[in-house]
């Protein structure tokens, strides 16, 4: 058995090594500039009280504040990453309150700014497209360019303006037309909904499976903004488009909402592309409504020369 003495002399030796790292705490926080300032203002706070919040102190004072210590919010020291800490006090007692930092306030706009562009299937290049990217080396193509400024700057929730109905052959950059509006409109706070159509009637076909097809149906009416791209690449059922596209189509028609299209089809074209179902039904009045309601909800504009990256 180890002797007493041992024994008492070691527990002696870690108790003053304890009593020398908590006087050397104590005199790092109590020579913090920022707490000596809050401490002055609080002369009803005696000795004990400090003790007593030592650690409450000694987590302020390793903590960065505003941002001053860390480089950036991956790198923030804090314990509540991209919180920055402010003392409170109630009666003699101190606590923390965490505040969001410049850094943490600007992810969170970045990320609130992103979530108004939801996309369904949609190429990378297209969700990162850029007004200042587009092309204007032709009349046609100038003259989208100007309907979509004309759009992106004047559109309001209260202010109803037709969407475009984007036609034209295969790589003339429609779809990254979408993109650019879907994006400039992200910066002044509008939602907008990207929809790769073929994808589209895909998803909405197996969301009969998991019973959230009117939940889907009911976010793609009230979006702010609606993008149908590549309308007439898919193959569908009366169901489809009369059910949902129909019905989509018809409220938004009815509560001023914008939708804009894009498709290799023209209007005449893909009227008789939604006149033929997937079991060879043709039914000519039913994809007229659709078509009608496209007219009522979108501006035709066409673009024919093939888009040339330089």
């Amino acid at each position: 058995m180890e002797p007493i003495q041992s024994a008492m002399k070691r527990w002696m030796k870690s108790n003053k090594k304890i009593g020398e790292t908590y006087q050397a705490i104590s005199e790092e926080v109590l020579n913090d500039p920022q707490i000596q300032a809050i401490l002055s203002e609080h002369i009803e706070l005696d000795e004990n009280d400090i003790n007593r919040n030592l650690m409450k102190l000694y987590e302020y004072h390793n903590a960065s504040k505003d941002c001053r210590n860390c480089p950036n919010l991956t790198g923030c020291i804090n314990i509540l990453k991209g919180y920055t800490p402010h003392i409170e006090l109630d009666g003699k007692d101190i606590s923390l309150r965490y505040e969001r930092c410049s850094n943490k306030v600007q992810e969170d706009l970045m990320k609130e700014k992103e979530s108004l562009v939801q996309s369904m299937y949609m190429p990378k290049q297209i969700r990162q497209a850029e007004l200042t990217e587009l092309k204007t080396d032709s009349y046609e193509r100038k003259n989208v360019v100007a309907e979509v400024i004309d759009f992106v700057q004047n559109y309001t929730r209260d202010n109803f303006r037709k969407g475009l109905f984007i036609h034209g052959p295969f790589g003339t950059g429609k779809s990254y037309i979408l993109g650019v509006v879907a994006n400039e409109l992200k910066k002044r706070n509008i939602a907008t909904a990207m929809i790769y159509m073929p994808e589209f009637v895909r998803v909405m076909k197996s969301s009969i499976q998991d019973d959230s097809l009117q939940s889907k149906m009911d976010h793609f009416k009230n979006v702010d903004v609606l993008m149908f791209d590549d309308i007439g690449a898919e193959t569908i059922s009366s169901w489809f488009r009369d059910e949902v596209l129909g019905a989509i189509m018809q409220y938004r028609m009815t509560e001023e909402l914008p939708v804009f299209f894009t498709s290799n089809f023209n209007l005449d074209q893909l009227e008789k592309h939604l006149a033929t179902s997937n079991r060879g039904d043709v039914e000519t009045i039913k994809a007229g409504r659709i078509v009608e309601r496209i007219k009522q909800l979108s501006k035709p504009v066409e673009l024919e020369e093939r888009y040339r990256n330089n």
